[in-house]
């Protein structure tokens, strides 16, 4: 079950009792909510379970937004979008209590591989073969950024201003002087926040680390942000909570406009129109932008400088993970693409080894405009470099995050130079009937499943709040 309806769409109020189109005492009886991804879904199921009818209009052939399954044997798939979860993300383990779903370790046992120039290297942990002193140095520079930003508020860190119109490139240059360090700072960016450091401002770099928890936690498998897996893939959280939505969920019809008056909303999408008392926009900032509003809204949700997120996944499949036979852990860092980060997504069931590729930042791009051919061949060539006992791949797969037409990046929107400052006041300001969620605009853990989930429960929380 993947919540899909097969039935024909109806073109005007589909899913809404006429009866509901005439709210009494002014209290919100129907909603339309756009996106069927973690946030959307989590808005819909929250206000259906409090008495209001909604429907859910997705773009997509499917549920699940950027989380999305990818099937390497017959009874088993692996993470093609988002993955991870750590103790702290409490409403998501929350949700999967509810869901029945159970997490599964992510796999670090064995040593790591590093290719980061001269010769490739074996170590054990996570910590590159590289200059100790100049990382820690780096670290210590990100730490007290980290420390310093106001994460309910990053328009009003001390110094917002500076730090919201410098990109993380510039602050390296200027604040990073060893070779390592240099080295190292755009691959960090792009394992935690699939950035290109020209693309994000300081402010953003500061605000996303902090949200997260912090560096160490973010960073982290074993404590951490990394921590676990979602046994059996993440996607299933969104096919489940649309299971319990049904046929209010529309697939398929990517939605065009929203028009208000003085009565209610009305969403137009590319089959119809729907009427209710308010709309939940769970869509990322760039998509959000491109749906036309009548009245327009006061701040648009993304600039010229809102950057999609760098993120491509490389998925290779092979009979079994062999890596574990010679002591690896699957892991490995690298100064050169295609594959800057490979991690061991094998089943917990077993059956096939995996490992995932993570193209990141300008590699990204890079590699997205490659033919399929030669996407194949670098990324399996670079693979069999890192980890030379691997036999011929027996499935690859490419999950293009990057040009995703209903996703436009991941894991998250890059705030540019100035985005913050221009839209944060306003990220979560509803625009009279219309209320925005989306991990973008959730201050606590952004750009996670955890954000996304806790940005569906605030617009439930203000919805009820509007009778």
């Amino acid at each position: 079950m993947n919540g899909r309806d097969d039935s024909p769409a109806a073109p005007v109020t589909a899913a809404l009792t006429p009866a509901a189109l005439h709210p009494a005492d002014g209290a919100a009886t129907t909603a339309v909510v756009v996106g069927a991804g973690l946030a959307g879904l989590t808005a819909a199921t929250g206000l259906a379970a409090r008495g209001i009818e909604v429907t859910v209009l997705e773009a997509r052939d499917r549920v699940g937004g950027r989380t999305h399954g990818l099937r390497v044997a017959p009874c088993s798939q692996v993470d093609a979008g988002a993955a991870y979860l750590g103790e702290r993300h409490t409403e998501l383990l929350s949700l999967l209590g509810e869901l029945g779903l159970k997490t599964t370790p992510t796999t670090m046992l064995g040593a790591s591989r590093f290719a980061l120039g001269g010769e490739d290297a074996t170590r054990d942990g996570r910590f590159p073969p590289l200059n100790a002193v100049a990382l820690g140095d780096m670290f210590e520079q990100l730490d007290e950024l980290t420390r310093a930003v106001r994460p309910e508020a990053p328009w009003l860190t001390p110094d917002a201003a500076r730090l919201d119109t410098l990109t993380a490139a510039a602050w390296a240059e200027q604040r990073l002087t060893h070779p390592d360090a240099l080295l190292f700072f755009p691959l960090f960016l792009g394992e935690m926040m699939a950035a290109d450091p020209a693309d994000v401002s300081v402010l953003h770099l500061a605000f996303y680390l902090r949200s997260g928890g912090g560096i160490r936690y973010l960073n982290a498998f074993e404590g951490g942000a990394q921590q676990d897996r979602i046994a059996g893939g993440a996607h299933q959280v969104c096919e489940r909570l649309a299971q319990r939505l049904g046929a209010r969920v529309r697939l398929g019809e990517p939605v065009l406009a929203v028009r208000q008056d003085a009565d209610g909303v009305t969403v137009h999408s590319d089959l119809g129109e729907y009427r209710a008392d308010v709309a939940v926009m769970a869509l990322p900032p760039l998509l959000a932008d491109a749906v036309e509003y009548r009245p327009g809204l006061p701040v648009r949700r993304a600039s010229g400088r809102t950057a999609r997120g760098c993120a491509v996944k490389a998925t290779l499949v092979y009979p079994e993970p062999v890596w574990r036979d010679h002591g690896l852990s699957g892991w490995s860092v690298n100064a050169e693409g295609p594959l800057l980060s490979t991690v061991d997504d094998s089943p917990a069931e077993g059956g096939v080894g995996v490992l995932t590729g993570f193209v990141t930042g300008a590699e990204a791009h890079r590699f997205a405009a490659l033919d399929p051919e030669h996407q194949r061949a670098a990324a399996v060539g670079q693979a069999a470099r890192l980890f030379p006992m691997l036999p011929a791949p027996i499935g690859f797969h490419v999950t293009d995050w990057v040009n995703e037409r209903y996703s436009r990046g991941c894991y998250a929107a890059l705030f540019g130079p100035g985005d913050w400052l221009r839209h944060g006041p306003t990220l979560t300001t509803p625009h009279q009937r219309v209320h925005w969620a989306g991990t973008e605009t959730s201050t606590e853990y952004f750009g996670l499943m955890e954000g996304a989930i806790r940005s569906g429960q605030r617009v439930v929380a203000e919805i009820l709040a509007r009778t």
